[in-house]
């Protein structure tokens, strides 16, 4: 645990993220070579990185998340040649799907190189590699001159951060240097793919969609939960309670009219129980929910997932500032984009509620 008198507060620059300044860039390297930890933007969320192969600075990201060690971490490279340099073989499929979807949010799970600290990899043999698409953390990587480990800029299982204002509601103070690129347009963490194994499996769904993967691989499966018995995931974003808000999430699966009515009636039953209520719904659904006297966001038209996904967390965020008791919140179809807004939902949940069934699972 940091000490008092280790906290300072964080250096905050702002950089264009499609030009970002040189001089930033080389002054947040500098950071990473001496073993610091740089908060910086990519397509997809906010990462704090260090040195991929400095066990010691990457302790520090634990330490400054909270995050528990069995918890392992993406390391960030420049191009697909940074592949080969933390893998100790890189199979023919990674090679082509680097070459299909890198830049972007795609992370490749291949069994690791030696010089990949087991403290990256929670002591296993394998090891999750991704190359972003954003100006910011590429200039970043190859300023560095090394891989940058970084898992989301965000105390451990709380809400992902899309904003710089969002790291620093979490982590200012525990880190030496922020990158300040404006907010992350894809919204959603890299979806993660296993190729260690007989048939590629999508361990986390995010901004590769499984439609995108299986037009190159054919059959792609989606792993839904850890093996039992499994202490030690292969990939992060794979725990049963993750991007949670500090409020209370309850999640209404099933057809939309009647996760809309149910979400209705448990409004008027928990404020009549004297809680503060919030709702994440769609814009289709405000006029029908905002009636019912509880804090009401939208995530924006519900057939736009990749506009959903884009503002999930954002939304999350906002609602949670607003200190409600318990926030309701609508699933969305598990299509495209969507599949991985369904998994940061079920995740952050601690009831989950399908109309359809008319049965609950969870806390």
């Amino acid at each position: 645990m940091l000490s008092g008198s280790q906290m300072r507060s964080t250096v905050v620059l702002r950089v264009d993220p499609e030009q970002p300044d040189r001089q930033a860039i080389e002054r947040a390297a500098a950071v990473i070579r001496r073993g610091g930890l740089v908060a910086f933007p990519t397509e997809t969320v906010y990462g704090l990185g260090a040195d991929a192969l400095n066990p010691e600075a990457v302790a520090r990201i634990f330490e400054a998340k909270g995050r528990p060690a069995h918890d392992p971490i993406i390391v960030h490279v420049a191009d697909a040649d940074g592949l080969a340099g933390v893998a100790r073989e890189v199979p023919a499929v990674a090679g082509r799907l680097a070459e299909m979807f890198w830049p972007g949010p795609l992370t490749l799970v291949v069994p690791k190189a030696q010089a990949v600290p087991a403290v990256v990899t929670a002591g296993g043999e394998t090891v999750a590699v991704r190359c972003p698409a954003h100006n910011v953390a590429l200039a970043l990587i190859r300023a560095a001159g090394t891989p940058i480990a970084a898992p989301s800029a965000n105390r451990f299982g709380h809400t992902s951060p899309t904003a710089a204002q969002h790291v620093l509601e979490d982590l200012d103070g525990r880190f030496e240097l922020l990158l300040d690129g404006g907010p992350t347009p894809v919204g959603v963490e890299s979806t993660v793919l296993d190729l260690t194994g007989r048939v590629p499996t999508i361990l986390r769904p995010g901004g590769v969609t499984r439609e995108a993967l299986e037009a190159v691989l054919g059959r792609v499966a989606v792993l839904e939960r850890l093996p039992e018995g499994e202490t030690s995931p292969r990939s992060p974003g794979l725990l049963d309670r993750h991007y949670a808000p500090r409020a209370t999430l309850w999640l209404f699966t099933g057809p939309r009219e009647r996760v809309v009515a149910a979400i209705r009636r448990e409004a008027r039953r928990a404020r009549g129980g004297g809680r503060r209520v919030a709702a994440l719904v769609a814009d289709e659904d405000v006029e029908e929910v905002a009636g019912e006297g509880i804090l009401v966001s939208s995530v924006g038209p519900g057939h736009d997932v990749a506009g959903v996904a884009r503002r999930l967390f954002a939304v999350l965020r906002s609602l949670d500032a607003q200190h409600p008791d318990l926030i309701l919140a609508r699933d969305f179809p598990r299509e495209g984009l969507g599949l991985a807004v369904h998994d940061r939902l079920v995740r952050a949940a601690g009831r989950i509620i399908d109309v359809t069934a008319e049965c609950s699972e969870g806390d």
